[in-house]
């Protein structure tokens, strides 16, 4: 007997600005690494990892976008048949919080289905931090977004940050299984009319 290997496969982005630290959650979360050199992601990286959330493996492909603007029309492309979006921001940078706006923005004019979560980085930063969790959990209020003040440095909240989009996009993957199977529903009352229309009768002759 062939056990499956997930039961799910979810794409995930990652998106902000450039230097917010987005692909050292990726590579902590991916590979548990952390790399202090800054390397500037040209274009767009990816990588899998498969955990279990709510007693099902699901298989994440998470894309790592460039946050430059000179890269955006790049990385909008990536945006189709996202099912999450990780929004990053630098707890030191309130430049970077400010613009997250823009980002949540982007999402909702290229995704159809926006499950997203807002990151605040570099919470090990005590003495450097600009964005105060008050104002960013006000923010992330008024978004309808969960919000986590994360450090890919010192693995603080990486687990969870992913943990929680996962479960978002599988809460919205079954309430749209679970609508599509109800007689009731507009969809489902769709499709069963097209299956009940009559059959035109065919002629056959036989040679």
């Amino acid at each position: 007997m062939v056990t499956k290997e997930y039961d799910h496969l979810f794409k995930l982005l990652i998106i902000g600005d450039s230097g917010v630290g987005k692909s050292s959650i990726l590579l902590r979360f991916a590979d548990n690494l952390f790399q202090g050199t800054y390397i500037t992601t040209i274009g767009v990286d990816f990588k899998i990892r498969t955990i279990e959330v709510d007693g099902q493996r699901i298989k994440l492909q998470i894309w790592d976008t460039a946050g430059q603007e000179r890269f955006r029309t790049i990385t909008s492309t990536y945006y189709r048949g996202t099912h999450g979006v990780i929004v990053v921001y630098d707890v030191t940078s309130g430049e970077t919080f400010v613009n997250v706006k823009r980002w949540l923005m982007e999402i909702d004019q290229n995704c159809e289905v926006a499950n997203r979560v807002l990151v605040g980085n570099k919470c090990d930063c005590l003495d450097k931090k600009l964005v105060s969790t008050a104002d960013a959990k006000k923010f992330a209020e008024q978004m309808g977004i969960q919000l986590f003040e994360a450090s890919a440095k010192d693995n603080i909240n990486i687990e969870d940050v992913f943990t929680a989009i996962t479960k978002l996009v599988l809460k919205t993957k079954m309430e749209a299984s679970a609508k599509a199977s109800d007689p009731n529903s507009s969809s489902a009352i769709k499709v069963n009319k097209i299956g009940n229309k009559k059959k035109s009768k065919v002629k056959c002759s036989l040679l």
